[in-house]
């Protein structure tokens, strides 16, 4: 066993060191060398463990590189999941990075009006925009959309009633319940109606003086079939003059265009929930928007001041890159056609058949010219939309499968996973599963050379 000193002198090491720093070069030799120690204790032969001493500088060095790694580090999401919550939902828009680096590499206006020459508000970057795509009075973000709707409840109903119906009551992620987020409020929740019918009568007859609002909250990620009736935003708002209640919309995902158009199970958009005369509507930046992670908050304007006002703003208030990202994002929104185009979740979302099978054509290709002997074909799949967003929703989609009569799938899946790009697969039937739905055009290459490497 080489000497830590020893190793010290070595000419490689102290060019590591030049590189580096000692004390990370030594912190990487003692690991090199503790290997070396649970080698030995594992029973490793002498040929092979001269052969890892002969080859220590080497590991040194991989050690140095391994712990530059960051831990959030990009994958490719071959599984066709969209908005896929555990590789960070919705990508961003290209433009978005130009405008983050700008804000980031200097100072910016983020509290400071250009115009009057004194202390701005951080939420006027975003309003106008918000206002212009939605049709509200007045708009405010916060860091996500549970916050938003905490916010809202806290400001309109700290101390009073709010009437929601049963069939609403979701949960999303296991920390979001709407209970709790009532309870953490310190609104009262009325419960009306039952998990599958609830009717207008229902709240009405729930209203008393104790009521602050009817919370109306969109059951995005999943649907209840059959026997049902549930009841729609513009009744609920024939409620609020006559009661003197808020009427309060929870969105979940929150989409700007009618996706229908395109072939896809029609959401209710934001800016219908304004049409219908909803006071104040909340929803994610980060789903079917295609933003960042964002809680976008729009409505009456009085309202909205109020919420500002809340001492919970400052603690839920977003920082100077959600708010270029979120910005960014939304001026494509001024075009559909632009923002179908260049948001990457609406142009996953709105891929033709022909387009998705071109393209897993084109994968296929690349992977049979690595020169594997593995067996590639492309096979019809489903793609979901994912996030918590149309659950019901199966997009037809393409991918290329993977086959081997040598290796096991599990190996495959394992190496792609652990490639230095990690690619994220599906496995069906026994096959690696890459639905091309969710793989972008240049990652093509990368999955290729992963694959090329999967014998070796």
């Amino acid at each position: 066993m080489p000497k830590v000193d020893e190793l010290l002198e070595n000419a490689e090491i102290k060019k590591l060191i030049e590189e580096n720093s000692r004390k990370i070069v030594l912190e990487s030799i003692r690991e090199a060398l503790d290997n070396l120690r649970i080698d030995i204790k594992d029973g490793l032969s002498g040929e092979e463990l001269t052969n890892k001493i002969d080859n220590i500088n080497q590991s040194i060095a991989g050690l140095i590189e391994a712990g530059k790694e960051h831990n959030l580090i990009k994958v490719i999401n071959a599984t066709g999941v969209v908005i896929h919550t555990n590789l960070g939902r919705s990508p961003l828009p290209s433009e978005v990075l130009k405008g983050i680096e700008l804000v980031s590499s200097g100072y910016s206006n983020l509290e400071y009006d250009l115009e009057k020459g004194e202390r701005g508000e951080r939420y006027s970057h975003l309003e106008d925009i918000i206002v212009k795509i939605t049709g509200a009075e007045s708009a405010m973000v916060v860091n996500n959309n549970a916050a938003a709707v905490m916010l809202i409840l806290s400001t309109l109903a700290n101390g009073k009633e709010v009437i929601t119906s049963r069939g609403e009551l979701i949960e999303i992620g296991g920390a979001f319940r709407i209970p709790d987020v009532c309870l953490q409020s310190g609104a009262h929740l009325v419960e009306v109606g039952t998990t599958n019918k609830t009717h207008l009568r229902d709240y009405e007859n729930a209203i008393n003086e104790e009521t602050a609002a009817i919370l109306k909250v969109h059951t995005s990620n999943y649907r209840i079939l059959g026997f049902t009736e549930s009841i729609d935003s513009d009744e609920l708002s024939s409620l609020k003059n006559a009661h003197d209640i808020y009427v309060i919309e929870d969105l979940g995902s929150g989409v700007l265009i009618d996706l229908s158009k395109y072939g896809i199970e029609y959401e209710p958009t934001v800016q219908d929930s304004i049409r219908k005369g909803v006071d104040i509507v909340s929803f994610s930046g980060d789903k079917l928007l295609g933003g960042p992670q964002a809680g976008i908050i729009i409505g009456r304007r009085d309202i909205i001041e109020a919420l500002k006002k809340n001492p919970l703003t400052r603690a839920l208030r977003v920082d100077k890159f959600t708010i270029s990202a979120l910005e960014a994002t939304l001026r494509l929104y001024l075009d559909e056609e632009i923002a179908i185009k260049k948001i990457p979740t609406l142009r996953m979302l709105t891929y033709t058949n022909k387009e998705l099978y071109d393209r897993a054509n084109i994968l296929k290709n690349k992977l049979e010219k690595t020169g594997s002997n593995l067996k590639f074909d492309v096979i019809e799949v489903e793609s979901e939309v994912g996030g918590g967003s149309l659950p019901l929703e199966k997009l037809p989609s393409y991918a290329v499968s993977i086959d081997s009569e040598v290796i096991s799938t599990e190996y495959i899946e394992k190496r792609l996973r652990k490639n230095r790009v990690p690619i994220i697969v599906r496995i069906i039937k026994d096959k690696v599963i890459l639905d091309i739905r969710t793989i972008d055009d240049g990652e093509l290459d990368i999955i290729a050379k992963a694959i090329s490497e999967l014998e070796s």
